[in-house]
């Protein structure tokens, strides 16, 4: 077979072909094996198909690859692995043993796909990709690599099967020859399969690929953990014994159905221990686990979890700075148990962990509730875990089925694209090339004219694709145009675009006000701004700057617009040129609609005409002062209003003094913004405090995640202050919740 370049332990073929007889055995046991594992999975027919695919890979697969390593042993030990990690459905085995051929022979795809199916090619051609895409410069080192990889491959099956992959290969190359391949290797399961099989809750992989890992790259810390972990074994498991024969007692006294197992905690996380806490081995106090697994119907898991704590909780004292509540609120990859650290016998701290045999079955083997694998967002997200829990429960088909079946409505692939340099760039579903151009930077975004994508200039508006190489190409003549709305993907991109058309308008409009100016001045004509305001209303203009821009670009003539500002002077109402100080003292006819009193320098008079400024929504308790606008009407601002400082600087004599009188009896609107961490729950958790408060509703809500950081607008309808303050420090309780501030 002509030697071809593949990533991983897929490379160029050796020249050595020989197997020896101990791989022979092996590789006979591992069929056995494998046979074994699927078949309570497997109908009869599909065991037939698996046994005769495993007479053809003996036959037709190269023995070593060109790093010596057995082709096809390290084929089947991945099937068997899988199988016991997950278990498997027969289209997810086929697709492991025949990973090999494909990959090598490329121009077997569509066989494949004739005689298995599009499942069993769909997984190979992701498994493909995934090699493919792993070996970009640049990209490996990278945290987007999980997202690539994440993006690339649509059945999670194909990236638990990489995960499996790399821990056989980790397995494999102990002692190699090639030390530095074996430390890319080792850097590549600590820092991208490793975290993968965390986040999907492969805890056993996880914690494997990561002693693999420090042994690979440092051996000596590795083997002194190891042997002296050996050395204290008896003792330990002792101990172990000894601290689980009363805690039975008691469990089953209380009539808890359980099983108890005790288990050392791996040598990574012990070192992390070692140079987090800056101790030595002897000084780490929690270098074993106790496990509770309690059965129970999922209707009483956190009652029976916390029995059994409170239960452990009266044997042993507890430390509290070590509780974690995983049972309340969830990680966010769906993980679920009750730790607490207690003092055992002679003074050392165990921890100890409680969870239901559903918990345990999530924990061990990383089922679907922990997938939130394709990047969905917000209370969907929630829903969609939720609703996986409830379909594990009941579901007959088991596990695998659901990684076939499950796919959030919510979820779209993200794009991966490539700078010239080999900088990776994720994109929103459909992103352009001017969404590419903004990625990089603004001021590329605003100069961009194009791009050179595989040789061939592109539109702006061309869609890129993943893997894409992208060359920008600029021009200092270029700005942002309206239309560019339109077809741009993401949110940088349309933030950007708006805010810099958003600048040139006004620029254009302080032109076109300046304009206006001269023109006034020169007919000595004295402008009130809220004259002008008015007059730019009824001209049909929505907004102020609209108006001058328009001016500017002489769409509209100024001496027309003077003479009809002129015409309307001198019908203005009187209330324009009155101070402050003759308001104050002004009687009004009208009656107030509203029911709060106005403070007016220290004399409460009822039955003024007042508006709450929408600008900065002042509520009762405020620091507040009054503008007098031109229709005589009191407009009550914020002191910290962003508007106060140009009305002081422009109308002085319109100020005056107002501050709140009685008791808050009215609700009125305030915004929140609440910045945390995208766990599962904290929309409900918020939200539930905010319904549980007396004299407040939630009037509208606004959510917003990005990279795992959740970002919340709530506008709230409250009566005052001290309630608001109060409803603020509740808020930051909440866990994940960072900060909670009035907007």
């Amino acid at each position: 077979m002509e030697s071809q370049t593949v990533p991983n332990s897929i490379g160029f073929l050796s020249t050595d072909t020989r197997l020896s007889r101990s791989e022979l055995r092996e590789l006979a046991g591992l069929a056995s094996s494998l046979r074994t594992l699927s078949a309570g999975r497997l109908s009869e027919e599909e065991q037939e198909s698996i046994s005769t695919l495993l007479r053809e890979i003996s036959r037709t697969l190269p023995c070593r690859d060109r790093h010596g390593l057995p082709f096809a042993l390290l084929t089947l030990r991945t099937a068997v692995l899988f199988a016991e990690s997950v278990e498997p459905d027969h289209d997810i085995l086929v697709a492991i043993l025949l990973f090999p051929v494909g990959h090598l022979d490329p121009a077997k795809s569509d066989g494949i796909r004739k005689r298995w199916g599009a499942d069993v090619a769909g997984i190979i051609a992701g498994m493909q990709s995934v090699m493919r895409f792993g070996a970009k410069t640049g990209v490996r080192n990278a945290d987007n690599y999980r997202g690539l990889l994440l993006s690339l491959a649509d059945d999670i099956r194909v990236i638990i099967t990489m995960i499996v992959h790399n821990v056989v290969l980790m397995r494999a190359i102990n002692h190699h020859p090639d030390t530095q391949w074996v430390r890319d290797v080792a850097f590549e399961a600590e820092y991208l399969y490793a975290q993968l099989a965390h986040r999907l809750g492969l805890y056993k992989l996880k914690s494997e690929l990561e002693d693999l890992a420090l042994k690979y790259t440092n051996r000596e810390i590795y083997t002194q953990i190891a042997r002296k972990l050996n050395e204290t074994k008896r003792a330990r498991d002792a101990y172990i014994a000894d601290f689980i024969a009363p805690v039975k007692k008691k469990l089953t006294e209380a009539g808890l159905r359980f099983s108890i197992k005790g288990r050392t905690k791996s040598i990574s996380s012990i070192w992390a221990k070692i140079r987090k806490q800056k101790v030595d081995l002897q000084h780490i106090y929690d270098l074993f686990a106790i496990r509770v697994i309690i059965d129970t119907p999922r209707e009483r898991e956190k009652r029976d979890c916390w029995l059994a704590y409170s239960i452990l909780a009266d044997m042993y004292t507890a430390n509290p700075a070590r509780m974690k509540d995983w049972i309340t609120i969830p990680k966010s990859n769906g993980y679920e148990s009750l730790h607490a650290t207690v003092m055992g016998p002679q003074s050392k701290w165990v921890e100890v962990q409680f969870r239901t045999k559903r918990m345990d079955l999530v924990a061990e083997k990383g089922l679907a509730a922990h997938w939130r694998y394709k990047g969905v967002k917000g209370d969907s997200t929630d829903q969609w875990m939720n609703n996986i829990r409830d379909i594990l429960e009941t579901a007959e088909s088991g596990p695998m089925q659901l990684m076939k079946d499950i796919r959030p409505d919510t979820y779209d692939k993200e794009v991966f694209a490539f700078t010239p340099k080999g900088d990776l760039l994720r994109l929103s579903p459909g992103a352009t090339v001017l969404d590419f151009a903004f990625a990089i930077h603004s001021n590329v975004g605003c100069r961009c004219t194009g791009a050179i994508i595989d040789g061939v200039h592109r539109k702006l508006n061309h869609r890129i694709a993943n893997g894409d190489t992208v060359e920008i190409v600029t021009s200092a003549n270029q700005s942002p145009s309206h239309d560019w709305l339109s077809f741009v993907a993401t949110s940088k991109a349309k933030n950007k675009i708006r805010q810099s058309l958003n600048e040139a308008k006004l620029h254009k409009a302080e032109l076109g006000k300046e304009l206006l100016e001269r023109r006034a001045k020169n007919r000595k004509t004295d402008l009130d701004e809220a004259a002008v305001m008015r007059v730019i209303k009824r001209m049909g203009y929505k907004f102020n700057n609209d108006f001058f821009a328009a001016l500017a670009d002489e769409e509209v003539d100024a001496a027309k617009f003077l003479t009809i500002y002129e015409a309307e002077a001198d019908t203005e109402n009187e209330a324009v040129k009155v101070s402050a100080e003759e308001y104050r003292f002004k009687e009004t006819q009208e009656e107030d609609a509203s029911t709060e009193i106005l403070t007016i320098d220290g004399k409460t008079m009822k039955g003024l005409k007042y508006k709450l400024a929408k600008c900065c929504s002042p509520i009762f308790g405020d620091d507040v002062f009054g503008f007098v606008s031109s229709d005589g009407v009191i407009k009550v601002h914020h002191k910290d209003c962003p508007n106060a400082t140009n009305i002081r600087k422009r109308y002085p004599y319109r100020i005056i003094d107002v501050e709140w009188n009685g008791s808050p009896d009215t609700q009125l609107p305030v915004t929140l913004k609440v910045i945390g961490n995208d766990d599962i729950g904290i929309v409900t958790n918020i939200t539930s405090i905010i319904a549980k408060e007396p004299g407040m509703g939630l009037r509208n809500i606004a959510i917003d995640s990005h990279d795992g950081v959740f970002q919340g607008y709530l506008t709230i309808n409250i009566t005052d202050t001290g309630r608001l303050n109060s409803l603020i420090r509740k808020l930051k309780g909440v866990k994940g919740v960072k900060d909670a501030a009035r907007t």
